[in-house]
């Protein structure tokens, strides 16, 4: 199946997901059929922080109109703040959409998680990611580290580097949630989270949103 990425929504986010579809596919022998179109990173945090859902849909369906020019068969937001709105988006969108959302709700309850630290926007962490996970509690920086978490992300999502500072930020308050809230493992709650985590390599378990949501990609896509 020809899929439709929603990029742009940080750079380095979708940077993750195209590699990770080329690995994939690669593994498979199969051939992958991919289109992107860019969204604006900035007007996407504009609009999430005015909670102006109505304008980011528009945006969306804006761009899935292209992707259906382009022969793609299903559209995928590339971005967990760009979730914010997926319900909406979902209901007037031109192609079915996987929603990361749905996919990470399915994963945790696999396995078994109870307690879960979450990275990401103020949002994203406020809501314990949209408070959509009803098999766990998620268990949001309190304070000046939600402060902290939220404008180094901000801040690396908009550059698409991150910074040895804003590495050391989202690894203190990383081990804060797992010492003293017994997280056991912490979520990755923004995609471009992939630039400091390695869900092969990180020193404490993870519920790595962006990984699962790619799989659940190519998944569909396979089949």
């Amino acid at each position: 199946m020809h899929i439709g990425l929603i990029g742009g929504i940080g750079p380095a986010a979708t940077d993750f997901y195209y590699r990770r579809l080329i690995s994939i596919f690669a593994r498979e022998k199969t051939a992958l059929e991919l289109t992107i179109v860019h969204a604006d990173t900035p007007t996407l945090l504009g609009n999430l922080a005015s909670h102006d859902a109505g304008a980011q849909v528009a945006i969306y369906t804006r761009l899935t109109n292209r992707l259906v020019s382009a022969g793609a068969e299903f559209v995928v937001i590339t971005s967990i703040a760009g979730h914010f709105c997926i319900d909406a988006f979902k209901v007037v969108s031109p192609l079915p959409v996987v929603d990361m959302i749905s996919e990470v709700s399915r994963a945790i309850e696999t396995r078994g998680l109870k307690r879960i630290g979450i990275l990401g926007t103020r949002i994203v962490m406020e809501t314990g990611f949209y408070g959509a996970i009803k098999s766990a509690k998620i268990i949001a920086p309190a304070g000046q580290d939600l402060d902290d978490v939220h404008q180094a992300y901000i801040s690396m999502a908009a550059s698409g580097l991150v910074t040895d500072a804003q590495r050391s930020v989202f690894n203190s308050v990383s081990r804060k949630l797992l010492r003293e809230q017994g997280a056991e493992a912490i979520m990755l709650g923004g995609t471009d989270l992939a630039l400091v985590f390695n869900e092969h390599t990180a020193e404490f378990p993870l519920v790595d949103c962006a990984a699962i949501h790619v799989d659940a990609i190519a998944k569909l896509a396979l089949s």
